[in-house]
């Protein structure tokens, strides 16, 4: 029987818990309030989750924090039993936690404590296939649910050397040699190494098999089990989340990849990869409405945070994500750090970055599509961007994404980029400071760049752009013209200055390049102000 001392202990040790959860709660909603307010679009009120005060921790149900126990009934048991109590807070304490995929449910904090770390079974055969799709089940997962959040400042580590190819050409001799050495297989073209030959034959396995069968059964599509690579987090269709302060490490594929969710926040957290981890993306934000990414920490081997949309999602909208904010984040190494795209068909608009530092990233800002992957992506605006020793463009239009493709009769679903704000941007090294192509029958159209500074070894290129006003602008490059513009209209350089004399400060080709106006600017001081390519019409390129 327990003292009245001891019962007075626990229940202020309640009190205190739950006094604490209502604090951070509180401060959380204020940032929320904070990075919110004042934004060019209007936004929603995010909703946290509502998570009880009750609590258990995985070692009441048998988990051992031993490296070496498999741990996935015990963990899975303690969220499921904490729901089906109405919900509350399940504890990972400090240790080292061997589990196959976690299921979460409504209604559950899942809090990974300092000291611990979860790393995932490296055993195929522990990771479900489901009737569909095209990858096995993830190692943290959720469907339709409601109020569940991931804190704390523990490690899920994904396992992910035993799932990812790597390719040669990312790799020193000696990393490839080592690689060979730890087994696998490699590409009878020698240029990429798979951790089994059933994961390399993947993809032609499940190419005939769809072929031969519309719907083929779990265990048919098993057969390329290792070639399903599963996100890491993988939520669709649920409400009210907060990822708040671990750290996601070596993934299989994509870390974070919340689907057609609502009400998302993610703070506070670290996702971590090798540079050459194929697909290993931080997060990828699709087709989710009402989400905001604050003081997070990614560096990756593929896209840093990311936007993606898809019509599948609920055709009856025309803009499957919408009402994004991202702030305060820092992003090292990744293909982009600020990434829409290329999944574009389900539209997107409303999207705020703002106060962000990408340290060398592939490219800066990248906005990417293709002709037939359609959609419109609108009212997007970026404030405030630091980068240095950006490996290609510090900001980047792109809608020949994997796709050599501009008219094509077959292709019949095209992408819409329009109104775009960029302000406030200084790079230090890149290759381009700013590369657009468009589509020939789809420009990327109303784009503003105002108080842009960029070192560069070439400067501002535009191809099937409409609608482009820069202002106040510094460039520092060392060769080409100041601006390269094939088939631009309606462009605009007010203000725009460089380092040194420029041998050339436009040069405009293509026929359809037209009203293209220069003032106040440099042109004056270059040695040459315009070229006209034989096909431009005269005064298609006026200098004032």
């Amino acid at each position: 029987m327990k003292s009245r001392g001891t019962v007075a202990v626990s229940i202020f040790l309640l009190f205190l818990f739950g006094s604490c959860l209502t604090a951070q709660q509180s401060v959380i909603e204020q940032e929320i309030k904070a990075y919110t307010s004042n934004l060019p679009f209007s936004m929603p009120v995010i909703q946290l989750p509502a998570i009880p005060d009750a609590s258990v921790t995985i070692t009441d149900f048998g988990a051992v924090a031993d490296g070496r126990t498999m741990n996935t009934k015990s963990i899975n048991d303690a969220i499921r039993t904490c729901a089906n109590k109405g919900g509350g807070i399940v504890v990972i304490p400090p240790g080292m936690w061997l589990t196959g995929p976690i299921e979460l449910a409504s209604n559950i904090e899942l809090r990974i404590e300092t000291g611990a770390m979860v790393f995932f079974s490296p055993k195929f055969e522990d990771y479900p296939v489901p009737a569909r799709g095209n990858k096995v089940t993830s190692p943290i997962h959720g469907r339709g649910l409601t109020n569940i959040a991931i804190t704390g400042k523990g490690i899920f580590n994904g396992n992910g050397q035993y799932w990812r190819p790597v390719k040669k050409e990312k790799l020193t001799e000696r990393q490839w040699r080592e690689l060979i050495a730890s087994g696998g297989v490699v590409t009878p073209d020698g240029k990429m190494w798979w951790p089994s030959k059933e994961a390399m034959n993947g993809e032609e396995y499940l190419k005939n098999l769809r072929k031969n069968k519309k719907n083929p059964t779990p265990e048919e599509t098993a057969g390329a089990r290792e070639f399903l690579r599963p996100t890491m987090l993988d939520l669709v269709g649920c409400n009210k989340v907060l990822i708040d302060g671990p750290t996601f490490t070596n993934t299989p594929g994509w870390a974070l990849h919340p689907t057609q969710c609502e009400n998302l926040v993610i703070r506070n957290t670290t996702v971590t990869n090798n540079w050459w981890g194929q697909n290993t993306d931080a997060a990828d934000i699709s087709a989710c409405r009402n989400v905001l990414l604050y003081r997070n920490v990614f560096d990756v081997g593929d896209d840093g945070i990311c936007m993606k949309s898809s019509a599948g999602s609920d055709p009856k909208r025309e803009f499957a994500l919408e009402n994004v904010v991202i702030a305060d984040c820092i992003v090292y190494h990744a293909h982009g750090g600020f990434v829409i795209g290329s999944n574009t068909d389900g539209g997107m608009r409303n999207i705020s970055v703002k106060n962000c530092t990408f340290i060398g990233t592939d490219i800066g800002l990248r906005f990417k599509s293709a002709r037939d992957r359609g959609g419109k992506v609108e009212n997007i605006f970026v404030d405030g961007i630091r980068m240095k020793d950006i490996a290609t463009a510090a900001i980047l239009f792109d809608m020949f994404y994997e796709s050599n493709a501009d008219n094509d009769p077959g292709k019949v679903r095209i992408p819409y980029f329009r109104n775009f704000d960029i302000r406030n941007v200084v790079c230090d090294g890149a290759r381009e400071a700013l590369f657009v192509r468009g589509l020939t029958d789809a420009p990327i159209q109303s784009v503003t760049l105002t108080n842009l500074s960029v070192t560069s070894k070439q400067a501002l290129k535009m191809e099937n752009a409409d609608g482009f006003t820069l202002t106040n602008v510094w460039l520092n490059f060392k060769s080409g013209p100041v601006l390269t513009v094939n088939n631009g209209k309606n462009i605009q350089l007010h203000d725009v200055t460089t380092a040194a004399k420029a041998e050339l400060f436009v040069r405009a080709i293509g026929a359809g390049t037209t009203n293209v106006q220069v003032r106040k600017s440099d042109a004056a001081a270059a040695k040459q102000d315009v070229e006209l390519a034989p096909e431009v019409k005269p005064g298609a390129v006026i200098v004032k």
